[in-house]
């Protein structure tokens, strides 16, 4: 349970009253400005807290930022959202402009890049910002979903090498279903330089070691089906000996669209992906996606504003909240399962 004084607490003390005056102005004002402590706070007072975006003008976020408004609805708290645009230092600067203002009682981070925001988060804890994370890892080590950022009142996300990991296994199972050796793969990382996306790649390639999986060229989508329509279009170009496709949701409409740019039948080519959004659900259920590993932000963002206001109101820290607890199939969704399966965004 954290014990640090929430921000309001905090406001009035910057304007430079001393703390003994501060305890006789709380024992002389209204019960709705009167400072309390963390888990004591009446459900009628309307708390602020700053939800640092990792991209608004994304479909994957879009839910996710829904459900954490609708929570906050519920429980009579504001939502300011900080556009995070996929750039780590922005980031970094909004979350110092969040502490500066002293204006929030808690901040929900979703981070672009974990490792940069570690320092700016702990300044925030520090100055007691009750502070949830959700979606992206926040800390360098991408292989473990557990907290690592000692503070946080509970880390609700999706672990990268996992997603690899469970890609990986569907592309040699896919390449095993046609009996192909070698298996020509095009891969298409999201963003290749960020540390999720070369965790992503290195438990992919990891499992397809030793397989006749082999990727024969890569390219980039950025989270941008016309971005990644392009790359497939110059890979396919360049190498029309590609039996597979493996890359995100975004990733595949892309290679949807330049296949049939193309001239070319989709079903000349297997595609595995990762996302869970409607759109793949919907393609693997007709056959024309091999399987999909899923991502659930809505949950995500659901979990996590529900932890926020278990610990602005009760006072209790929920650490650690795994989001694809009990998933059917692993989390996977093939042919077989997809009917078990609800998208939680357009894709």
């Amino acid at each position: 349970m954290r014990n640090a004084q929430p921000a309001r607490f905090r406001r009035l003390l910057s304007v430079g009253i001393t703390a003994v005056a501060a305890l006789a102005l709380a024992a002389c004002a209204s019960a709705e400005l009167a400072p309390v402590a963390d888990g004591d706070v009446p459900a009628e007072e309307t708390l602020q807290v700053a939800f640092i975006s990792f991209a608004v003008a994304n479909t994957y976020d879009e839910p996710m930022l829904a459900e954490i408004e609708r929570v906050a609805a519920e429980n009579n708290i504001e939502i300011t959202v900080f556009d995070g645009n996929l750039d780590p230092n922005l980031q970094v600067t909004l979350i110092q402009d969040v502490i500066a203002s002293g204006q929030y009682d808690g901040m929900i981070t979703q981070p672009v890049f974990g490792p940069a925001l570690v320092d700016v988060v702990q300044q925030a804890i520090d100055a007691g910002i009750t502070v949830v994370n959700i979606d992206q890892i926040l800390g360098d080590d991408f292989t473990t979903g557990e907290t690592q950022l000692e503070g946080l009142a509970a880390n609700v996300v999706f672990v990268p090498s996992d997603l690899g990991t469970k890609l990986g296994e569907q592309v040699v199972d896919a390449c095993a279903t046609q009996d192909l050796d070698p298996c020509n793969v095009a891969f298409l990382h999201d963003v290749k330089a960020s540390a999720i996306g070369i965790a992503l790649y290195d438990a992919f390639t990891a499992v397809i070691e030793g397989s006749p999986v082999t990727i024969v060229a890569e390219g980039e989508t950025f989270y941008n089906p016309a971005a990644a329509q392009t790359a497939v279009s110059d890979i396919l170009t360049a190498n029309p000996d590609i039996d597979l496709i493996a890359t995100s949701d975004q990733g595949l409409q892309g290679a949807v669209q330049a296949i049939e740019s193309a001239g070319s039948a989709l079903s000349d080519y297997l595609m595995v992906g990762y996302g869970g959004s409607v759109w793949s659900q919907e393609r693997v259920s007709e056959g024309l996606v091999y399987a999909n590993v899923l991502q659930v932000p809505a949950t995500e963002g659901r979990l996590g504003m529900e932890a926020m206001v278990d610990a602005l109101r009760n006072g209790v820290d929920q650490g650690d909240v795994d989001p694809f607890a009990d998933l059917p199939g692993g989390g996977v969704i093939t042919q077989e399962n997809a009917d078990e399966f609800t998208g939680e965004w357009a894709g």
